[in-house]
């Protein structure tokens, strides 16, 4: 069901007329009177008014990923004793090293079957004495880059870090098994470049398993600063950093959810953006928030078996994880973690205390759960990779006082741009409640009061996937 808005390029009073009554009556009625799904979701919660159903391609690529592979990545890091960024490099069997040239090898296993699409390349720097790195260290990340077919310039970068430790963050030689922090997040990493790797997606998709993560944060950070050097279009990164268990230190499963953290202020925010966002009162509408409800839009659902909880907060307390440095470039990002961490499972010394079993041991893993971690992960990638790019240059016209809202774009590089969406949700809700369909135009009035509600655009592809919001900022 389609609507013409009012504005410039609506047509005749007439059907300017329509779209006032349709656009109020949407307003008072909810979302389902613009054609948006609202059934209840299986657990009672009605889903996003933008939400987006996963079409079979999606459904097909999701049920590929294979619970079994995704054990015997964990398992196989594990048997590398210590992946601790201080330990061997050159030990082809025990250490870090050992552990960076299995995984390329299995990343050039995949790329072999994508016809060229998918390259990969060991991406590495010598980090000079810092915290935690008492002497200089090479560190090595593993990157996978399959090149998109459409729109090979924007890109979307999913990561977990293969590095370990144990209770002694400066022990390199003890084992540090790793299997939930972070075994299981590059095991999700994996399966998605060895599911994707025969697909052409229309963007650039980048599968990472990152370094120096344990000791801080210093292979994401350099990968992010590459990216930045080369003015790369990044238009979403995930981290999946412990996602290897729904079971809580106090024994409660949790075994459907995924919580997903996602910063409100942007790290990268300049004090004319600050200013700005206080006075529109963006601060629930960062690019990184607008990610994650992307993710609950197509993930959250029974192709995926899992509910995505977005978490309003830039990570855990006293935690921090490789999605950081890329708010710090400005890039949108977010962490995938379980639901609730044991903590006797991870930064752990393997032993046993009074009867208790300490360390990260790939026991205290449900590979089952990686796998619908791996889908949500996958759901929202090849959506993002299929849609048109985040609409830029998105404006609310602020040069007169009124009870309409007038909203301007640019139109979009992507050849199958059918049009645009443009959604709105009253300031107190935290998702898009209510979509009007607008047509392939870049600018459009709508006859509710910018004071009152939150408003966005969409971008639509002709096979059906939206990209993720974009909120406007003021235009004098």
């Amino acid at each position: 069901m389609s609507q013409q808005p009012t504005g410039s390029n609506s047509g005749s009073s007439a059907s300017r007329g329509t779209a006032r009554r349709t656009v109020l009556a949407a307003a008072t009625a909810g979302a389902a009177v613009l054609g948006v799904p609202t059934a209840s979701a299986a657990d009672g919660r009605r889903p996003p008014g933008t939400a987006q159903h996963p079409p079979p391609e999606l459904r097909a690529l999701l049920r590929e990923i294979d619970p079994g592979r995704i054990e015997a990545t964990v398992r196989k890091l594990v048997s590398f004793g210590t992946r601790h960024t201080l330990s061997a490099q050159d030990d082809p069997v025990r250490g870090v090293g050992a552990a960076r040239d299995w995984i390329a090898a299995e990343l050039r296993s995949y790329a072999a079957g994508s016809q060229g699409r998918m390259s990969v390349e060991l991406q590495s720097y010598v980090q000079p004495p810092a915290n935690r790195i008492p002497v200089p260290t090479r560190i090595t990340n593993v990157v996978a880059t399959l090149r998109g077919s459409v729109t090979p310039e924007r890109v979307y970068v999913v990561s977990g870090h293969y590095d370990s430790r144990n209770s002694d963050p400066m022990n390199a030689t003890a084992d540090a098994p790793g299997a939930d922090d972070d075994a299981s997040g590059v095991a999700v990493v994996l399966e998605l470049a060895r599911v994707m790797a025969g697909r052409r997606p229309a963007t650039t998709v980048v599968f990472a398993a990152v370094a120096g993560e344990e000791q801080g944060l210093y292979g994401s950070r350099h990968m992010a600063q590459v990216l930045k050097s080369r003015n790369a279009d990044v238009q979403g990164m995930f981290t999946n950093d412990i996602v290897g268990s729904p079971t809580a230190e106090d024994g409660t499963r949790d075994p459907h959810t995924i919580r997903l953290f996602a910063e409100g202020v942007p790290t990268a925010e300049t004090p004319e953006e600050a200013a700005v966002r206080r006075s529109v009162g963006g601060e629930n509408d960062s690019p990184s928030r607008q990610l994650a409800r992307f993710v609950r839009d197509t993930a959250d659902n029974d192709a995926t078996g899992m509910r995505v909880r977005v978490v309003h907060r830039r990570d855990r307390y006293l935690r921090s994880g490789d999605h950081i440095p890329f708010l710090e470039q400005g890039y949108p990002a977010a962490r995938f973690t379980e639901p609730a961490e044991d903590y006797a499972h991870q930064h752990q010394d393997v032993r046993v205390v009074d009867g208790k079993q300490y360390g990260d041991l790939p026991e205290f893993c449900d590979f089952g759960f990686i796998a619908r971690v791996a889908r949500v992960n996958a759901a929202a990638l090849w959506t993002l990779a299929q849609a048109p790019g985040t609409p830029r240059g998105v404006k609310i016209v602020t040069s007169a006082l009124g009870n309409s809202t007038e909203l301007v774009w640019q139109r979009g590089p992507e050849p199958d741009i059918a049009g645009y969406e443009v959604v709105w949700r009253e300031t107190t809700a935290p998702e898009w409640t209510h979509v009007l369909r607008v047509g392939d135009v870049t600018r459009c009035t709508v006859p509710l009061s910018k004071d009152n509600v939150f408003f966005g655009v969409r971008a639509v592809g002709r096979a059906g996937p939206r990209s993720p919001v974009a909120f406007p900022v003021p235009q004098a």
